[in-house]
């Protein structure tokens, strides 16, 4: 039963915040830091009072104690060596008399094998992602013209007017805002509902570039490895629609500042596999390509200026122009 690979399922939510839902939907903020799990916070490294520990003779660093100047923590189950206090009046009972080895004040007690705590890495955690989405109200309630044409081999959009004479301004944000979405038919609608308009629409989306960047950057505040995947996608996409004009990537050069800090973050999120073949490779999942990938086609449409906006937000990355 080891060998069975279970696939995640996706949570499932009762409050989709409609108008036709008579659940109470919570108020969550997308992205938000509510639900972290929080840290103790050390008072003294913000004012200039410091709680010190009083220093007694037996508390300095010995021989064969310590990490030698290592990352290499000991071992909880390593017993410290034992040597005499010489510094220290014996008392009546001697060292062997007490019960365990005598722990010093430089020893460490953290076990390397044990999973480190969650808490020490927030960055990486999953935020909120309530299902409160403007694509979600406005599909549940019949706004949207769109429904699922159920093919033999895949599913796609019937649209029931031509994308042609739809209002960009107003139908492209709805369906950008939906790319957060991880229940199906939204998700999917969304997400193909996005590349449909960008295919057939590309000469009406440089003057909504600034309608889509709030729904972006809370899409990549949710931290879901799926929906950043999703996301990039779409960004590769958006940036070469315009067919080499190149106006696209270059009007969503002043909004870097809303959209590369998270990519800064998952940048180094690469599978090593060692000497072995990702088979899921053609599903293109990997963030950290995905990222690398993005930021190439923002460098390559995003106009001479774009490189070093990049660069600002994402020091490790290199030019693949400039050489």
């Amino acid at each position: 039963m080891s060998d069975i690979k279970m696939r995640q399922k996706h949570p499932s939510f009762v409050e989709t915040g409609s108008c036709f839902d008579t659940t109470n939907s919570k108020n969550v903020n997308v992205g938000g830091h509510d639900a972290l799990p929080q840290k103790v916070i050390d008072e003294s490294a913000f004012c200039f009072n410091k709680k010190t520990e009083r220093k007694t003779p037996t508390k300095f660093m010995r021989k064969g104690t310590g990490s030698g100047g290592t990352l290499r923590p000991p071992n909880r189950d390593e017993a410290p060596p034992e040597f005499p206090d010489e510094n220290v009046a014996t008392s009546s009972s001697s060292a062997s008399d007490q019960k365990g080895p005598r722990r010093l004040s430089t020893d460490r007690v953290r076990n390397p094998n044990q999973q480190r705590n969650k808490a020490d890495f927030p960055a990486f955690m999953e935020r909120p992602n309530p299902p409160n989405t403007e694509f979600r109200r406005f599909y549940e309630r019949g706004d949207l013209p769109v429904q699922i044409e159920h093919g033999g081999c895949q599913n796609r959009i019937a649209w029931k007017v031509a994308i042609e004479k739809l209002d960009f301004h107003h139908y492209l944000p709805i369906f950008f805002d939906g790319l957060r979405e991880v229940e199906m038919p939204y998700a999917f609608l969304s997400e193909q509902g996005v590349y449909d308009m960008m295919q057939i629409g590309s000469s009406k989306i440089v003057p909504v570039i600034p309608q889509l960047i709030i729904p972006i950057k809370t899409a990549l505040n949710t931290r879901d490895r799926s929906v950043i995947a999703k996301v990039l996608k779409v960004l590769q996409a958006l940036v070469k629609c315009d067919h080499e004009q190149n106006l696209v990537g270059q009007a969503l050069v002043p909004y870097y500042r809303q959209i590369l800090p998270v990519l800064n973050i998952f940048i180094r999120k690469n599978e090593n596999l060692g000497d072995g073949i990702d088979y899921g490779q053609r599903k293109r999942g990997n963030i950290g390509e995905l990222i690398m990938e993005t930021l190439e086609a923002f460098e390559t449409h995003g106009g001479q200026d774009a490189f070093i906006n990049i660069k600002y937000f994402v020091p490790v990355y290199e030019s693949t122009i400039l050489r």
